[in-house]
């Protein structure tokens, strides 16, 4: 193996250990594709634990760090470590289709397209318009990857397998809920100003039917345009501060919010 390929499988290797998960598909997908690659040109400016500091090595993006995209306006290549949470708990499987709400470089594009292999497909929405190109361009390999530079919280949306967003809602947009299938996953994360919770819902085979939910970690998002709420923000941020979001296990579309409802927004509640 290059240099670069050994601190990739390393890379995986941690962050999987730190996702605790073994999926040898996790570990296949972040060993295979090159960070640096999804990130700009360097030097790269990189926030983890210790703080922040500038990378001139490539080998030096292979570390649980976020890496800065748009170092003004706060967008960033995000967490590895939560992405392979989440991405193990939502399992994408080869062939299936996926929405992905936020692009940024490509990354986590990248990502998911060998998650679901060339069989599969993935259609990216970045909503700035220099990251989307920047994205387009450096997933040129990717025949089941399709970059649009729009918005992912507006229709249409393609029906998907899975919708995952990487920018902090409000609410489960019903876009992203219609989007999809029974047995279809949506990754969300709930925010309140910046600061929530990853929800993972899965929809279920009647309509009728609540939505097996839960809240896989704790998490941090700018904030996803066209998909907040002032009135909601501020329910969900009483609901983070006063209530158990490790308690939830449903998400209701509409009818009426059960006494112990963890929130409620415009048509939806979770229990």
């Amino acid at each position: 193996m290059t240099d670069l390929a050994q601190h990739r499988a390393a890379f995986a290797a941690q962050i999987a250990a730190r996702a605790g998960t073994d999926d040898p598909a996790i570990l296949h997908a972040f060993a295979a594709v090159p960070r640096e690659a999804f990130c700009g040109p360097g030097p790269w400016t990189v926030f983890g634990a210790a703080g922040s500091g500038t990378v001139t090595d490539p080998a030096g993006l292979y570390r649980d760090v976020l890496v800065a995209l748009r170092l003004g306006a706060g967008l960033n290549n995000g967490e590895p470590s939560l992405h392979a949470l989440c991405l193990a708990a939502a399992r994408p499987r080869p062939g299936e289709r996926v929405v992905q709400v936020g692009a940024g470089g490509g990354y986590y594009t990248a990502i998911l397209a060998e998650l679901v292999g060339p069989a599969g497909r993935v259609d990216a929405y970045e909503i700035e318009p220099g990251l989307a190109a920047a994205a387009r361009s450096a997933l040129s390999a990717y025949g089941q990857v399709g970059v649009h530079a729009r918005s992912g919280a507006r229709e249409p949306l393609p029906q998907a397998d899975l919708v995952t967003v990487a920018a902090g809602a409000t609410a489960p947009l019903p876009v992203w809920l219609d989007a999809l299938d029974p047995g279809g996953r949506l990754l969300v994360p709930l925010t309140a100003d910046r600061g929530g919770g990853m929800l993972l819902a899965t929809r279920p085979e009647a309509d009728s039917a609540p939505w097996p939910a839960r809240f896989l970690s704790p998490v941090s998002f700018v904030p996803c345009t066209g998909a907040r709420r002032p009135e909601e923000a501020a329910r969900l941020g009483l609901a983070f501060r006063d209530r158990d979001w490790r308690a939830v296990r449903r998400l209701h579309r509409g009818g009426t919010p059960g006494p112990k409802a963890f929130v409620a927004g415009e048509g939806w509640w979770l229990g």
